[in-house]
């Protein structure tokens, strides 16, 4: 399990635990954290989970694929070195305190 805090474009943190095997999109998603839409369930099929992680988080996390690096295009002001979609993310003990902050809006 990792404690991982999610923080909306104004500022409120939200800390939640997320079981292993999960991602960090579904983290949010099962602990109603309001930001994160989720569109396509998690299929790496739109940008609605997007977000930019904390910078001393960047170099910690596995490189992003192609298609996340494609669905990023689509993503509100993305960020070159800090967005991540969340649905390519998978939770497990290593992301024990990752912090992610939402963007402005999601499309």
């Amino acid at each position: 399990m990792a404690r991982i805090t999610y923080i909306e474009h104004n500022g409120k943190e939200h800390v939640v635990d997320v079981p292993n095997g999960l991602s960090v999109m579904e983290g949010a998603r099962d602990n109603g954290i309001p930001g994160i839409e989720a569109d396509c369930g998690g299929a790496c099929a739109c940008s609605t989970c997007h977000v930019y992680v904390a910078p001393d988080w960047v170099d910690r996390l596995p490189h992003k694929e192609p298609m996340e690096e494609d669905m990023l295009d689509f993503a509100w002001q993305p960020d070159a070195e800090r967005s991540r979609l969340t649905c390519q993310l998978k939770v497990s003990d290593a992301l024990d305190g990752l912090v992610v902050h939402l963007p402005e809006k999601q499309i």
